[in-house]
């Protein structure tokens, strides 16, 4: 059944009980999730091989690789983290996450000289769980 755009879904059982997150709300945990697999994985990268990324000459935010690998790595739990949280319906959830996928969002985008298409496909999904988490009502 189609439903109006920005309508809160209710659970189907009519249990009632406000635990299971909402459809947008499952959206954004997920993707905060996943964003933050994503972004370890490319600390851990970072960190462990520093010839895997390409190295511009000339970039304003050109740091040392390892140091790229530990603010995605730590970034990168940190979306982890709140992406359960979200999906758990902690009350802090919805503002960190905010938070978290702007910053995300932010490095990113610095980081997008060393290793393009990858920084993009992370974009995109940390835009999407923004658009989703200023839309979610509380």
């Amino acid at each position: 059944m189609a439903g109006i755009p920005g309508e809160v879904r209710h659970d189907r059982n009519g249990s009632g009980d406000g635990r299971r997150p909402s459809t947008p709300g499952q959206f954004a945990g997920i993707g905060m999730v996943l964003s933050g697999v994503l972004s370890i994985l490319q600390g851990v990268a970072g960190i462990a091989r520093d010839r895997l990324f390409g190295t511009p000459l000339h970039y304003e935010y050109r740091f040392d690789l390892t140091s790229w690998g530990w603010i995605h790595l730590v970034l990168g739990v940190a979306l982890l983290v709140g992406g359960v949280a979200l999906l758990g319906r902690v009350s802090w959830a919805r503002p960190a996450g905010l938070a978290l996928a702007a910053i995300s969002l932010v490095s990113q985008f610095m980081f997008i000289p060393y290793y393009p298409i990858w920084c993009i496909a992370v974009m995109i999904l940390d835009l999407m769980v923004l658009w989703t988490l200023a839309r979610l009502a509380d």
